[in-house]
């Protein structure tokens, strides 16, 4: 079995010594003479790796032998999971295509014949069949027995069947360059990939005594008030946040109050002019690491757990250099932050807050009958046509203005929806929000009312989490806004003591389905598991330095895994989902780009979910790889041509087919803003974009607005949610069960393969998703893949 799987499985324990002996009986070893002196009985630590594995296998047959009930449903579940994976591997070959000499990955991957293809892929589905035949029948399922189902498993449990599909992809091209990893070769990847001390990647902050103020609490309760406070009685500082609306939002404030700021986010920068010291509000990402300020605030410090975007705020907190550090979050994040504070040798205050009025839930759900509404509720939804479609039912039931709030909306329209609904002389007295205000944007919401408990994570429906729960139900009885701010210009405590008399009375918090309000009062009432870890993802420098270790003609795809599967991290850090880069990595694959062009295209905001994306994404790298043909009007996978088309003559289905078109456009412009940050030189356009933009943004407002409310869909749609989160629950609890081990958070791990999106979904159907029109075609070839020419 050491020639089938030889290095490529040896994380953290070889799999060869766990599978050899199905494949050949062993021979009985010679007897020794027992000689006087010594030792008869050895402890098992003691004992070889062959003779330890040997007796754990006879334990584990024994215990076989004495069966339960429940033994036969799991082997069973095992099966139909290989199934499931056998089914997979093969359209992962007919994807791949047949071996032949002008394939450019088989090729890289060491198969020049025929002959050597076949054998290797009978080889390889012989390892997966010997793996899965440990699960099953010997229930070897443990990450140091059984890494690659162990791997395997991981994967679909986080990425469903494509993320097994991409697990699979992986393990296969492992399998063959197992020659190719010797003893030498895998101490060198392990050297690398070491990322136990990610402190050490900024030596200008280690150099710094930094005192680190952690305010924690509740939703309401004035932690990111008085962390403002601080920020603001600074000469200079930085404010970090979650969102480009909550970065906008203390932008506005702090030009409200006088002071000189810019706004830094992926896609807009709005630098003062004529100005040298200036505070910079941005979204987390856009932290400035080089630039030394008096204070920093880095809000919602949870999220440094984030699967997707942790790295962001652990790279945040070990790399600001602040002379004063304020980080606000919950409760649960406390020993983490004191763990890292202790490790960078930075002085560690907690602040902690209680909530300023209660938060109760109540008894009755509102129901579809909108009338039930009252001044004041939020109605929260997950997606821009399900919240446009509620804005137009509520309007149309009670006679008053409804506001509307989301991730996508331009900022200054946010700004604008948000100071109707808060000012109360009007008749904006309801408001429709997605659950980007429940990253930190304040609103004055005596009531949150959720529309549904479900939402589209990227890949699946899923249930709300306990946390996404409590920031969202938080936001009820707010006492005071950014909004107040600007419009007085300055806050005393005077105003703040008339605010809070004013929003004395408790938040409430229901829904508008009996059964998502059970959900949402049983979060509330639980407590969320405490943060153990922060999450990283290896910087540039360490990608460069990794992938010059492998031939040209190797993916940056499986480069990336291969750090992945090799990194070594300390109980404090976990890997963040290789999952969007991965993908970005395989789209780009084809054009001649450095590591580091390749290691900024990783981290692009890229919805690759759609094919004209893939398309647009491979035509700004064909730009970059040429250095040219960036002029926005010089791309023709850029879908300008929807601009000048007539809402007004379409039907119903093609309206829906505009509306795609519409945000395809926006995703697209929205890319090409954030490359022209990065490359002056060749995405020349920017003004034009941010014209372009505006204007798509517009006529995506106008097409929404039209959008009509159906009590009986609606309804229908909020079980359908609930019914396709119990089926994906349901269907990995057959294939696999309900106890899944967890990586050890030490060693290497599989990885997470799914990603999800940070905008709130245009549609929850995916076939809508994937309808979008297809590009028009210029520098595309006319092979059957599409794919953009190099020449």
């Amino acid at each position: 079995m050491n020639a089938l799987l030889g290095q490529a499985w040896r994380c953290p324990r070889s799999a060869v010594l766990v599978t050899r002996r199905f494949r050949s009986k062993p021979s009985k070893p010679p007897k020794k003479a027992v000689t006087r002196g010594s030792a008869v009985n050895k402890s098992f630590n003691d004992l070889p790796a062959d003779e330890q594995l040997r007796r754990r296998l006879s334990d584990r047959e024994r215990a076989q032998r004495r069966t339960t009930s429940s033994e036969p449903a799991l082997r069973q579940r095992y099966d139909e999971f290989y199934d499931l994976t056998r089914h997979r591997l093969n359209t992962l070959l007919r994807d791949l295509g047949q071996w032949n000499p002008e394939h450019r990955e088989y090729r890289a991957f060491g198969l020049h014949s025929q002959e050597a293809f076949i054998q290797e892929i009978s080889l390889f589905k012989d390892a997966l069949k010997k793996s899965f035949g440990l699960a099953s029948t010997l229930s070897l399922t443990a990450r140091s027995d059984n890494p690659l189902f162990w791997n395997l498993r991981a994967a679909f449990i986080k990425g469903d069947a494509q993320g097994l599909t991409k697990e699979l992809r992986y393990a296969l091209q492992t399998f063959l360059m197992r020659k190719n990893f010797s003893k030498s070769t895998t101490a060198l990847h392990l050297q690398l990939a070491d990322l136990r001390f990610p402190y050490e990647w900024f030596p200008a902050t280690r150099q710094l005594q930094r005192t680190i103020h952690l305010h924690v609490g509740p939703t309401n309760s004035g932690k990111t008030y008085n962390a403002l406070k601080a920020l603001e009685n600074a000469k200079s500082g930085i404010y970090a946040g979650p969102l480009r609306l909550l970065a906008h939002e203390i932008y506005t404030r702090f030009i409200a109050k006088g002071k000189r700021c810019a706004l830094i986010t992926g896609e807009e920068q709005r630098i003062p002019e004529d100005a040298d010291m200036y505070f910079r509000s941005c979204t987390v990402e856009m932290t400035p690491l080089n630039w030394k300020v008096d204070v920093a605030v880095i809000d919602e410090i949870q999220m440094i757990a984030d699967e997707h975007r942790g790295w962001a705020w652990t790279q945040a907190v070990l790399g600001c250099q602040a002379k004063e550090l304020h980080l606000c979050g919950e409760e649960r994040v406390v020993d983490l932050i004191q763990e890292l504070c202790a490790r960078l040798g930075d002085k560690c205050i907690v602040h902690r807050y209680v909530r300023l009025n209660p938060l109760l839930p109540m008894e009755k759900a509102v129901g579809d009958d909108f009338k039930n509404l009252q001044k004041g509720d939020a109605v929260i939804a997950f997606s821009r046509v399900n919240l446009h479609a509620l804005k137009a039912g509520i309007e149309s039931a009670t006679g008053r203005k409804c506001a509307i709030v989301y991730g996508s909306l331009p900022p200054e329209t946010r700004a604008a929806q948000a100071a109707l609904f808060n000012d109360p002389n009007n008749d904006y007295d309801f408001l429709v929000a997605s659950d980007a205000i429940g990253m930190g944007l304040n609103l004055e919401i005596k009531r949150v009312v959720f529309e549904s408990a479900f939402k589209f994570d990227g890949s699946t429906q899923r249930p709300l989490t306990i946390p996404e729960v409590k920031q969202i139900a938080g936001r009820a009885g707010r006492y005071r806004t950014a909004n107040d701010a600007a419009r007085s210009g300055e806050e005393d405590e005077t105003s703040v003591t008339s605010t809070r008399s004013k929003w004395g009375a408790p938040g409430f918090v229901t829904a508008m389905d009996g059964q998502d309000l059970e959900h949402i009062t049983k979060h509330l009432l639980k407590d969320a598991n405490p943060i153990t870890a922060a999450g990283i993802m290896p910087p540039s420098h360490i990608i460069e330095r990794f992938a010059f270790q492998f031939s040209s003609d190797i993916p940056l795809g499986f480069v990336l895994s291969r750090l992945r599967e090799m990194a070594r991290l300390s109980s404090s850090f976990n890997m963040c989902s290789f999952g969007d880069p991965l993908d970005v990595a395989e789209v780009i694959k084809e054009f001649k780009l450095s590591i580091y062009d390749r290691s900024v295209l990783l981290t692009a905001p890229v919805a690759l979910r759609e094919e004209a994306q893939k398309d647009i994404l491979r035509a700004f790298a064909w730009s970059i790889a040429n250095l040219s043909g960036g002029h926005l009007l010089e791309i023709p996978e850029i879908d300008l041509e929807v601009l000048d088309v007539d809402p007004s003559a379409l039907n119903v289905v093609k309206r829906k087919d505009y509306l795609v078109r519409l945000e395809g456009l926006h995703k697209a412009i929205t890319l090409y803003l954030w490359l022209s940050y990065r490359y002056r030189g060749v995405f020349i356009s920017q003004n034009l974009a941010f014209h372009v933009k505006t204007l798509v943004e517009e006529k995506i407002t106008n097409c929404l607005e039209s959008a009509d409310f159906d009590a009986d869909k609606q309804q229908k749609r909020r079980e359908l949610l609930r019914r396709q989160a119990q089926s994906h629950t349901k269907k990995e609890e057959k294939l696999l069960g309900e106890v899944v081990e967890d990586a050890p958070v030490a060693e290497s791990g599989p990885g997470l393969w799914e990603a999800e999106g940070h905008e709130d979904p245009l549609y929850r159907d995916e076939k809508e998703v994937n309808a979008a029109l297809p590009v028009r075609v210029r520098r595309i070839s006319a092979s059957p893949k599409g794919v953009v020419s190099q020449e």
